[in-house]
């Protein structure tokens, strides 16, 4: 586990990192900052800031999984959710960006089942999700993303 001391240098950390890529991905729609190393899909998702109501913008990895796209509240297996999870709880349409393409889609945390089924393939596109949670008490959530009609 982290530290209260490594969990609050973190978590600047990837605020940074985060806007680095958004601002990246932005600029090249998607061309630069598309991918993490290693070859795992980025996304930008905007949510509503939960107590602000202000749009906010995070580039995070994804999955496809038919029309549905899959990300996960790892930060890193913290100690607890991202911001950006909270957000999306409180309000869960939200706007998805993948390679330049945006969608209307709405988030809802995946059922035991569903992150049963969805986890090794998470797992295996990007491998240290299963290191973040063995690092981490909490059950690191699976969220689906769902177009809106």
């Amino acid at each position: 586990p982290f530290t209260p001391t490594q969990e609050r240098i973190g978590t600047v950390v990837i605020r940074v990192m985060t806007a680095a890529n958004v601002w990246l991905y932005r600029l090249t729609g998607g061309r630069l900052g598309g991918r993490f190393p290693g070859g795992a899909p980025v996304c930008l998702v905007t949510s509503l800031g939960k107590r602000s109501g202000q749009p906010r913008t995070v580039a995070l990895l994804y999955l496809q999984d038919g029309d549905d796209v899959v990300v996960v509240a790892s930060k890193g297996g913290m100690s607890h959710h991202p911001a950006w999870y909270h957000n999306m709880v409180a309000h869960p349409d939200v706007q998805v960006d993948v390679g330049g393409t945006t969608q209307r889609m709405r988030a809802r945390r995946g059922t035991p089942a569903e992150r049963a089924a969805l986890w090794p393939r998470l797992c295996a596109m990007y491998p240290s999700y299963a290191d973040y949670q063995k690092r981490t008490t909490r059950q690191i959530p699976v969220v689906i993303l769902s177009p809106t009609t």
